[in-house]
């Protein structure tokens, strides 16, 4: 398999993978990504080329990517979908054709060379050429289309399409892994290669990414059908060999069939999804392998050198460094100056409601005393995409845009991306991080922002539990949020929160500089090397792969 990979393949890591995802965040020039899932696949390319594995990426080439992030004349968000030309992509002449809806589709496919970004090499397939109706063209526009059945060809495209380019390349992967259930049409391909269910799962492997609905589609199994998905395999064959009675299909419950073994992304998630899907018949075994950031990419080496070198005085300065770049980026926005004396607290993440990007205002009238606080002066940051035709995502934006016109020490920025967040990262003091409880299944900007000693302010969810060492190297949001309702548990965590913060962490940043130091300096070793991706492919390969 190592056709298209320009180092030499490590012995350790040499059984062939082919992972297959929907998203890559590799780099800022190419955007082909959303969010969490695309930044993990990033670090998992970046960290498989590290190691030297046999692994080759496979996803998509979006014409006008997920959608750029702008501001309209009264400064709200506003969507735009601009075409994108990458002229350092590789052609690999390669063409084949899906059947989609009944109709011939052709698929052509570039490279994403592995030394071109120091990753994994990555395939990228497009439907947006010229052999193609305008109509075909238009499945590659848009990552995440809001249409149902775009959606679908999406993933038909993604799944057979890069089966078959792997084929005509002459590349046969031993183990195929589908990066949430995008990819399952490649089960199905790979069904109609073997014409045997143990032989399809002898192959193929499966990462569940969220709990949250959204992130686990379904449709009707006759729409799907008609579709393509299940490719040449009769419905009812389909229904024998996924035990999928329903009339709706879930393309996880799908996933979990058609698989050896399949993983959750924190320890938190692996329990939570064995529960979600606790009633799923012969459903393959679902472990956790918590997921991580690469170091080499997001770390300030600046930063780490002078942890290194125990230069307590360089390591404030370097922090206080990466805050004015931050803060220049804050002023260029916003015509807002912020101070790199004063305590930053950001929220940056795609904006969903179930990550409550506002938590922290929920109390009005403690908010503005937090903010208005003239010996504990603050300055608070809000970064993040909501998806595109989410309203009321979209609406929680713009409510914090428009609160924040009054206030001269809080900013709402725009175009979060790898960039803009790799900013926020090193610029930041605290990491607020504020899911619903079980509803994050990791959270993985927390790790990359630990990395360039951002403190972590988190809710007990996701990756944080496994990393906290309380008041050591991070802090804890108490929720008693199980089974309560979300007014009432928004309530409480908002209470707790703001006790956190102003008889805790406040106090310490501007009374016990020591101590804040030495909890900075906590945050990054303890983060690395736990939650750095070499590790993390590395357990895909010993707990999945070799499985």
């Amino acid at each position: 398999m190592s056709l298209l990979h320009k180092y030499e393949i490590d012995k350790l890591y040499s059984k062939s993978v082919a992972y297959f995802s929907m998203e890559f965040a590799i780099h800022q020039a190419l955007k082909i990504y959303s969010g969490g899932l695309g930044f993990l696949a990033g670090s998992h390319m970046r960290s498989a080329y590290d190691l030297k594995q046999n692994l080759i990426g496979v996803g998509m080439l979006w014409s006008y990517g997920y959608y750029d992030q702008g501001r309209d004349e009264d400064r709200y968000l506003k969507i735009e979908f601009r075409r994108k030309r990458y002229y350092f992509l590789e052609d690999l002449n390669i063409t084949v054709s899906v059947d989609i809806n009944g109709k011939k589709v052709f698929v052509r496919a570039y490279l994403v060379p592995s030394e071109l970004f120091n990753c994994a090499p990555l395939i990228l397939l497009s439907t947006d050429i010229p052999e193609n109706d305008y109509l075909s063209r238009t499945i590659t526009h848009k990552l995440y289309d809001s249409n149902s059945e775009t959606r679908v060809a999406q993933e038909i495209v993604l799944g057979v399409g890069g089966t078959r380019v792997l084929e005509e390349l002459g590349i046969n992967p031993e183990i195929y892994h589908m990066n949430e259930g995008h990819s399952l049409p490649m089960a199905f391909e790979l069904y109609q290669k073997f014409k045997d269910i143990n032989e399809v799962k002898k192959r193929v492997v499966f990462t569940t990414h969220t709990p949250e609905k959204a992130g686990n589609e379904e449709h009707k199994i006759t729409f799907l059908s008609k579709m393509g998905f299940f490719g040449q395999t009769p419905l009812e064959e389909v229904r024998k060999i996924t035990g999928i009675k329903k009339e709706k299909f879930s393309l996880t419950v799908g996933a979990l069939k058609m698989s050896k073994i399949a993983n959750g992304v924190s320890k938190i998630h692996g329990d939570v999804a064995n529960d979600m899907w606790k009633e799923v018949e012969n459903r393959c075994k679902i472990i956790s392998i918590t997921n991580a950031q690469n170091r080499r990419y997001w770390v300030d080496k600046s930063l780490l050198r002078a942890l290194d070198e125990h230069e307590d005085f360089e390591l404030a300065a370097r922090k206080k460094h990466l805050k004015r770049m931050l803060f220049d980026e804050v002023a260029n926005q916003t015509g807002k100056m912020f101070d790199p004396e004063i305590l930053t607290i950001v929220w940056a993440r795609r904006f969903a409601e179930y990550k409550r990007p506002g938590l922290l205002k929920y109390d009005l009238q403690r908010f503005e005393n937090l903010i208005n606080n003239q010996k504990y002066p603050i300055q608070i940051i809000w970064a993040g995409k909501p998806y595109p035709f989410d309203s009321q995502a979209i609406n929680i934006f713009n409510e914090i845009t428009h609160m924040a016109r009054s206030h001269k020490n809080i900013a709402v920025l725009v175009g979060y991306e790898l960039d803009l967040s790799m900013k926020l990262k090193k610029g930041a003091d605290i990491w607020l991080n504020t899911p619903r409880v079980t509803r994050e299944a990791s959270g993985t900007s927390g790790m990359s922002a630990a990395m360039n000693g951002a403190i972590n302010l988190s809710i007990a969810d996701g990756w944080h539990p496994e990393f906290c060492r309380e008041g050591v190297n991070s802090f804890t949001i108490p929720t008693e949020g199980r089974g309560l309702s979300i007014e009432e548990q928004d309530r409480l965590d908002n209470k707790n929160l703001m006790d956190i913060l102003e008889n805790k962490i406040i106090p310490l940043y501007y009374d016990n500089k020591k101590e804040w130091l030495d909890i900075k300096k906590n945050s990054i070793s303890d983060v690395i090397p736990a939650f750095d991706s070499g590790r993390m492919v590395h357990e895909y390969y010993t707990l999945m792969y070799n499985a």
